[in-house]
């Protein structure tokens, strides 16, 4: 991974993707004010220096029957390391699991969990999640809905100043 300095164009870049991951080539070096060329390059430089980790498309989760989203907290027997990798190991293998994230403080990991409805989430939470080595408790809390969806960080572009 080589390590790139970003300019206020690889910023634009990066914006405009992340709001945008389809937009062609040519728009987004239009967007930039560059040409087509060194857009392209500059988007394969900032995907091999890790900036840009892939495209995807956002799924509507109720579209293909996933009506129930459930956060999972989760914590553990031991916080020892080779216990915690262990855990993230076997959530990787579940893939209603859409999200987990390990937290400092009194839950040990945040799980985002996708189901049909409330009894697969429970089969899921009493057959894998509650039954797995080193899982000491769960608090679940069931999303009532989506007030904000907004995937990537804020990236601030400083705008050149017209004349």
């Amino acid at each position: 991974m080589q390590r790139v300095k970003l300019d206020r164009i690889d910023r634009r870049i990066l914006r405009d993707l992340q709001d945008d991951g389809r937009m062609t080539n040519v728009e987004l070096a239009r967007r930039a004010g560059i040409s087509a060329p060194p857009c392209l390059r500059r988007v394969r430089a900032l995907e091999d220096a890790g900036f840009i980790r892939g495209f995807h498309a956002d799924i509507d989760p109720v579209a293909l029957g996933y009506n129930v989203t459930v956060f999972a907290q989760v914590g553990l027997n031991s916080q020892a390391e080779g216990d915690l990798k262990a855990f993230e190991s076997l959530v990787n293998q579940w893939d209603q699991v859409r999200e987990c994230h390990m937290l400092a403080g009194e839950t040990d990991f945040l799980l985002k969990v996708v189901a049909r409805d409330w009894d697969d989430y429970q089969r899921f939470l009493t057959t894998r999640l509650t039954a797995a080595p080193n899982v000491a408790h769960v608090k679940s809390a069931l999303a009532i809905r989506t007030a904000k969806l907004k995937p990537g960080v804020p990236i601030e572009v400083e705008e050149e100043q017209e004349a």
